[in-house]
Parts: structure tokens; sequence; C-alpha cells
């Protein structure tokens, strides 16, 4: 059975001509909250894990000074968006000569052009979509179609013992979800929560487009004999953080401000299959030497996330067979899982983006399958499709239910034990990392190291 659709027709930016800053404020003054009751910004949840991973609730942990807000407010600023992390403000102005207003606040140290509105973008409509799975389509595998590229990650193993996911919250930053609300094989999925911090926000984010449909199926779905996911019983969170019709630096306080949200929910994992350096502004164009995982804004938010008790698994990008080559932001962020692609015979897809990092790190950090990963499409359909976007949520998933088996780990021990237990460990390079982790063995190792 069919839903509906719509032609992709020219509409005027939605949140009219404007122009996005990012303002870079001196400090916290006045603001309103504590570090002893980080109850006030922070879920019970959150606050647990950091208890657990012995993480200290520090200044970065406090939300943005308000008089400072009410201050940019009385200015007849708009505030679109702001981050504690960095410490930042995403204001939107209808004039760059109104930037003027910046000098005058004191408590403004710097300030940057990082959006700008095109005239006009592509109107977001629903697909066609199927609601059930094809019977056709069903295998004799309890897996159906997505055993192999599991299998390769020797994760059916640690299902097996029951690890599937139960009791992690991950959280999937995406431009989109198209029809998850609809397609019968997302409806078991333990959803407990969905936000946007694209500007302007979307009136549905499930009728943005499918890039994020297929990477939530690698992870959650459980359609035994069709499609099995790698965190079946996981706890989801879909953000929208990308704006697939304009590409700025303004997605780098999107991203930021979702993991910021994430954080603060108490998620475990995120999975971003997103990644920047080039913009529709080419002077804002990212070079190499930038990658050294902090003069980026994303970059810089994403190393810090283990230091919060998060892991990041993000995509490596799909820049290998262009002029770029190199990975993307924040893929060269420290402290996460960069994962590339490698097809069924275990090479790397030509189009997986390659490392070193500015700084020499190896990126990228682990591998899987990605060239092709059975997905289930926007439509409703598990098709082929091919990326480093779908070989991180094969990994991601994989990471919640190795936490679920070691629960007394940090994020940092569960990042060192995915690449130890690697194939290619003890001879990394720039274009397998450490290669194709075995989920396994991760758990063996793990088990003993506990003993």
């Amino acid at each position: 059975m069919f839903g509906y659709a719509r032609h992709m027709e020219l509409v005027s930016f939605p949140g009219g001509k404007c122009i996005l800053y990012r303002l870079y404020l001196t400090d916290k003054k006045g603001t309103h909250f504590s570090l002893d009751d980080p109850s006030q910004y922070l879920s019970s949840r959150a606050i647990q894990r950091r208890i657990n991973q012995r993480i200290a609730i520090d200044s970065t942990d406090l939300p943005v000074s308000i008089p400072y807000l009410a201050a940019l407010k009385q200015y007849g600023i708009e505030i679109v968006g702001k981050s504690k992390w960095n410490n930042t403000v995403l204001v939107r102005l209808s004039s760059e000569k109104k930037t003027k207003i910046f000098h005058e606040l004191p408590f403004v140290k710097a300030f940057k052009k990082v959006f700008e509105a095109p005239d006009s973008v592509k109107e977001s409509v629903r697909s066609r979509f199927h609601k059930e799975l094809s019977q056709w389509q069903a295998m004799s595998s309890d897996y159906g179609t997505s055993e192999k590229q599991i299998k390769n990650l020797n994760g059916i193993n640690l299902h097996n013992q029951g690890y599937r996911g139960d009791g992690k919250m991950i959280a999937i930053f995406d431009g989109g979800f198209m029809n998850v609300d609809r397609i019968s094989a997302f409806h078991d999925i333990n959803m407990i929560g969905y936000a946007d911090f694209v500007y302007p926000k979307s009136s549905n984010i499930f009728q943005e487009m499918e890039h994020g449909t297929m990477v939530l199926s690698v992870l959650a779905t459980n359609s035994p004999n069709y499609y099995v996911g790698t965190a079946p019983n996981a706890s989801y969170v879909l953000v929208r953080c990308e704006d697939d019709r304009t590409e700025s630096p303004a997605e780098e306080d999107y991203w930021t401000e979702a993991a910021e949200y994430a954080d603060s929910l108490g998620v475990d994992v995120i999975n971003s299959s997103l990644g920047y350096h080039e913009f529709d502004d080419k002077t804002q164009n990212y070079s190499y030497e930038d990658q050294d995982g902090h003069t980026a804004m994303i970059s810089r938010t994403a190393s810090m996330l283990a230091d919060k008790g998060i892991v990041l698994v993000n995509s490596a990008g799909n820049e290998g067979m262009g002029t770029w080559k190199k990975i993307n932001f924040p893929a060269d962020a420290e402290n996460i899982l960069t994962v590339g692609a490698i097809n069924d015979k275990g090479v790397n897809a030509p189009f997986s983006s390659i490392g070193p990092t500015a700084d020499g790190r190896i990126k990228p950090d682990v591998m899987a399958y990605g060239s092709p990963v059975s997905v289930i499409s926007g439509r409703g359909t598990i098709i082929n499709d091919i990326g480093t976007s779908f070989s991180a949520p094969l990994v991601a998933g994989m990471v919640a239910c190795l936490w679920e088996a070691l629960p007394n780990f940090t994020a940092k021990q569960i990042i060192e034990l995915v690449k130890e237990s690697s194939n290619r460990y003890s001879n990394p390079n720039n274009i397998y990392g450490y290669g194709v982790p075995d989920f396994w063995k991760a758990y063996q190792k793990g088990q003993k190291l506990t003993k």
C-alpha cells in the first residue's frame, strides 16, 4: 500500500531572507545555575552516566548566561541556537549592517557569519512508500538481508548472548527521517523522542530526506526473516541537525546543540552519518590543516563527547574519489570512532575517505560494510545502498550491545576496546585504520579485564 506523493518544487527560504551569526561570549557571569545542582540542566540519567564513569560536572556544563541572552533580546536580536560547551550563541539578523550592535556588547568577544539564506530552496515532501515490507524479500535467515553485514563484525554471537542494546540510548543525527512514522518496520522501535535544531525547524522531520530513515534501519529494525538491526532493543532519539537544502558552517552549530541535547538526555551512543568541509560560500571552506580535532567547532564539540561519557560513532565521509580525499569534519575529532567503508571482500571502498588527521593521528579508526549495505529506504523497501553513512550505524549499534555487556567500562575504554579487537590493530594505516572490529573478541577481552 502506498502513501501520497507531491512534486518537488522550489519555494522561498522558509525563514525569509536572513543572516546567521555565531557570537563567542566572554564568560558565563550571572548564570542562575550551579555545579552543585546539575539536576537543573541535566537529566538524572545524564548525571548517573557521569557518576558511573567518574566524570566531574564542570563549567562547560553550565548553561549560557541568562543575563547575556536577555541583553541580546533587548537589542531586538533573535536567538536561534546556543552552545554551553563552546559558550556561543547563534543569532539571526536581517542585515549585515546590524552587526555593529555586537561591538557595543562587552560580553561578545568575537562573532562570525555562518549562514546567509538563499533566495529559494527545494520544498521537502513525502515520497511514495510501502507500509509493509514486501513478502518476496523474506529469507530463511532470522536476520534476513542484514545477516552478512552484522556477521562481518562478529555481532551475531553477541546478540545470541542476549546483548541487543537493552538499556542503552542511541541518538541519531541526520537530515530527516522520511516516513519513519508510517512504515510498519519502524513501529516497534523504542523511540523515546525526536528534536530539530535546524533553522528554521521543519514542520515534520518525517517528511524530510530519507537518509536518516536508512541509517535508523541499520540500527533499530527488528523484522525477523526480513531485516534485523545491530541494536534492535536499544532506545532511540532522532535528531535533525543537517539542512540538506544548503551547506553552511551554521550546521556545525546545529550539530553542537544536538550533541548537548543528547548529553542532557543521558544518551550513551551517538551515530552521526554527517560530515563537512566545503560550503556554499567557498570562502568559508576548511583546509586540511584544520583537521586537528579542535579547530572546527563541530570537531571541538565531538572531541568533548567521550569526556562527557558518550561514544560518538561518525562516518568517515565519501570523498575518497574526489579532490579532497580526506575524512570530513568532525571525523577528525579525538576519542571517537570514525568509520570507513569496505566491500564484502574486505577491500576498502574507493569512495571511503582516508586519513591521517593534520596532527598525524590514524584515521579512519575502524571499517565496516559500506559497499553495499542493506537498508530500508524511506519508500519502505529493502535496498542496497553505499556510503560510510551506513558503515557507521553498523558499528554504533554493536558498540551499544558491547557496552550493555560491559556496563562498568567508560566511553574511552569502549572506544579503545573496539579498536583493539580490530583485524589490523597491530599494523594500522590511514586507509583501513585499525581494521574491521570483532565485537565478540572485544566482549571476551572485556570480560577478562573485569575479572
